[in-house]
C-alpha cells in the first residue's frame, strides 16, 4: 500500500473512531444524565440569559450541540417552547459545544488505553445500569481520543510534503478559502466537533522549521469559522417538515453562525493576537490545540453576548424571512410527537406524556357528550362523537407505535422503560373508555335513527344519564390524578368504584320494575343491560388509571 493511500485510510479510520466514540459517549451521557438534562432545561424562563445558560449546560452535559438543537426544534414544533426561548437555548448550545474542543486540547495520549480498559471493565462487570452507562461513557471517551491520536499519527508525514505545505499556505493566507474548506468539511462529516478535532490535530503538526505550526492560528481561525457555519445544516435538516417556528429556530441558528463568521473574518489577525495573549505560552505546536479551542469558545461567547440584547431583532428577521402565522394543527394527528427525538428519551417521553394527556382530554369530551342520553338520536351529535372516537383510535395507534420504536431503539434506561410501559398501560385504558363510548352509542343506533328519537323511556334515559355523569366525573378526577400524581385522590377514586357497582345494581332493578309496570319494553332489557355493562367497564378503566398512578406511573416525572 503506497503512503498516500495509507495516510487517507489512516485519517478516515481515525475519524471513524472519533465519531463512534463521540456518538457513543453522547448516547451514554443521555442515559446517565437524561434527568439532569430535564432539570437544566427547567431553568428556562422568559429571561434569555437563563435560556442561554440552560442551552450551554445541556450541551455540555450531553456533549452534543446537535442533540440540544434537535430537541429544541422538537419542543418548538410541539408548542412547548416559544421562538425567543428556543433562540436563547440555541445560543447557549453554541457555547456548550466548545467544551469538546477544550477537552480535546488536553494531552491525554498516555492515558488513552487506561481509559478504554477502565471503561470496559466497569461496563462489563457492573450490574447497575447507571454505573454501566458511566463505564461506557469512559470507554467511548478513550475511543474518541484514540481516533484523535490515530489522525495525528497519519498526518505527520504530510508536514514534510512540499505540495501539501504549498496548498496549506494558500488556505492560511486566503481567509475566505479557509471558511469554505471548514464549511465543506463539516457538511460532509456532519459534526463540527469532529472537524475541529481534525483541525486541532493538523495544526499541531510542525512546519519545516520544526517549531511553528504547519497551519498557524491565523490559518486555523477561518477554517474554524467555516466549521461553525457547516454545523447549522443539522438544525436545518431537523426543521424539515416541522412548523414554521421550528424552521425559524433553525434559521436563527444559521444566522447566528453566519453573521459571526462575516464579522470575525475581518478581524482574524487581531483576534488571533488576543487568543495568543490569553492562552498558555510555549512552542506553537505545543499550545495551538488549546489556542484553537479558546478561539472556538471565544467566538461563540462573544457572538452570544452581542446577540442576547437583540434576540427580539433576530426573531423579527426570521419571521420576516419565513412569514405566515402558525396554522391550526390537525387534531386527528399527533401534535407533540417528533420522530427525530426518539434517540433522546428524556425529551421524547415528555412529548409522549403531553400527547397522552391531549388524547385523554378528547375522551373527556366524548364522555361529556354521551352523558346527555336524550341527544343520542341527534345525527350531528352522534357524528361528532364518532369522529372523536376515530381520532382517539388514531392517536392511540400512533402513540403506541412511537413508544414501541423507542423500546426498539434501545435508548431507554430501566427507569424510563418502566415509566414508558406505565404510560402505555394508562393509554390502553383511555382508549378503552373511548371504545366503550362508541359501543354505548351504537346499542340503540339503528332503531333511534329510524324513529329519529330516543327509544328509551324518560326514567331509563335519566338513570343512564346519571350513571354516565358519575363515570364522567370519575374520569375527570382520574385525569387530575394522572397529571398531578396525587395518590390520596387516587385512593378515593378506587373507593368510588363501589358506588358505581351499587348504582348499576339499582338501575337494573329499577328497569325491571318499569318493565313490569309497562313503562319500558321488555325487548330492550338486553340492550339496557349491555349499556350498564359498558358503564361498569368504564368504571374499571378509571380505577385502572388511578391504580397505575398509585403503583408506578408518574406523569410529573416527565415535566
Amino acid at each position: 500500500m503506497n503512503s498516500s493511500v495509507q495516510i487517507a485510510f489512516g485519517l478516515l479510520g481515525g475519524l471513524a473512531l472519533f465519531l463512534f466514540g463521540m456518538n457513543m459517549m453522547s448516547e451514554c451521557l443521555q442515559k446517565a444524565a437524561g434527568e439532569k438534562m430535564k432539570a437544566i432545561l427547567a431553568l428556562l424562563t422568559k429571561n434569555p440569559i437563563l435560556g442561554v445558560l440552560a442551552g450551554a449546560l445541556t450541551t455540555a452535559v450531553l456533549q452534543s450541540s446537535s442533540a440540544t438543537t434537535v430537541m429544541t426544534i422538537g419542543f418548538v414544533s410541539a408548542g412547548l417552547m416559544n421562538l425567543p426561548q428556543a433562540i436563547s437555548i440555541i445560543l447557549g448550545a453554541n457555547i456548550g459545544t466548545t467544551m469538546t474542543a477544550q477537552i480535546i486540547a488536553f494531552k491525554l495520549s498516555d492515558y488513552i488505553y487506561v481509559l478504554i480498559f477502565a471503561g470496559f471493565i466497569v461496563a462489563f462487570i457492573s450490574k447497575s445500569e447507571k454505573v454501566k452507562n458511566i463505564g461506557q461513557t469512559v470507554f467511548a471517551f478513550g475511543v474518541l481520543f484514540l481516533g484523535i491520536e490515530t489522525m495525528g499519527d497519519v498526518m505527520k508525514p504530510l508536514a514534510g510534503s512540499p505540495v501539501f505545505t504549498a496548498m496549506i499556505a494558500k488556505v492560511a493566507h486566503i481567509p475566505i478559502l479557509g471558511v469554505v474548506v471548514g464549511t465543506l468539511m463539516t457538511l460532509v462529516v456532519q459534526s463540527s466537533s469532529a472537524t475541529i478535532a481534525v483541525l486541532q490535530n493538523f495544526a499541531g503538526q510542525a512546519g519545516p522549521d520544526g517549531v511553528t505550526s504547519i497551519l498557524g492560528l491565523t490559518g486555523a481561525i477561518p477554517i474554524l469559522l467555516g466549521d461553525n457555519i457547516g454545523t447549522t445544516i443539522t438544525a436545518l435538516l431537523a426543521s424539515l417538515g416541522q412548523t414554521k417556528d421550528a424552521k425559524r429556530t433553525a434559521l436563527a441558528h444559521c444566522m447566528f453562525n453566519l453573521s459571526g463568521s462575516m464579522i470575525f473574518i475581518w478581524f482574524i489577525k487581531p483576534y488571533a493576537w488576543l487568543i495568543r495573549y490569553i492562552s498558555p505560552k510555549g512552542a506553537e505546536i505545543d499550545v495551538i490545540s488549546r489556542q484553537i479551542a479558546n478561539a472556538h469558545t471565544g467566538f461563540n461567547l462573544i457572538m452570544t453576548i452581542l446577540w442576547i440584547p437583540f434576540i427580539w431583532l433576530l426573531v423579527k428577521i426570521v419571521v420576516f424571512l419565513i412569514p405566515g402565522e402558525k396554522g391550526e394543527k390537525d387534531i386527528s394527528q399527533p401534535v407533540y410527537l417528533d420522530n427525530k427525538l426518539i434517540g433522546q428519551p428524556a425529551a421524547s417521553l415528555k412529548l409522549v406524556a403531553k400527547e397522552v394527556v391531549r388524547c385523554s382530554g378528547i375522551v373527556q369530551k366524548i364522555l361529556k357528550d354521551i352523558s346527555d342520553v336524550n341527544a343520542w338520536a341527534d345525527k350531528k351529535q352522534k357524528e361528532s362523537v364518532q369522529q372523536n372516537i376515530q381520532i382517539v383510535q388514531n392517536l392511540n395507534d400512533r402513540i403506541t407505535e412511537y413508544l414501541s420504536n423507542m423500546f426498539a431503539a434501545g435508548v431507554l434506561t430501566e427507569d424510563q422503560a418502566s415509566q414508558a410501559a406505565g404510560v402505555m398501560y394508562v393509554l390502553s385504558d383511555v382508549h378503552r373508555l373511548s371504545s366503550l363510548c362508541g359501543d354505548i352509542m351504537g346499542v340503540f343506533g339503528e332503531e333511534e335513527q329510524k324513529n329519529k328519537k330516543s327509544v328509551l323511556s324518560k326514567e331509563a334515559a335519566k338513570d343512564l344519564g346519571k350513571s354516565l355523569k358519575m363515570i364522567s366525573n370519575m374520569y375527570a378526577e382520574a385525569l387530575y390524578v394522572m397529571e398531578t400524581g396525587d395518590k390520596d385522590n387516587a385512593a378515593k377514586i378506587v373507593k368510588k368504584r363501589d358506588k358505581v357497582l351499587e348504582l348499576d345494581l339499582k338501575l337494573r332493578k329499577d328497569h325491571m320494575k318499569r318493565v313490569s309496570d309497562g313503562k319500558c319494553k321488555a325487548a330492550l332489557t338486553s340492550s339496557f343491560n349491555k349499556i350498564l355493562h359498558s358503564i361498569d367497564r368504564m368504571g374499571n378503566s378509571c380505577v385502572n388509571i388511578a391504580d397505575a398512578v398509585m403503583e408506578s406511573v408518574d406523569f410529573a416525572y416527565f415535566n
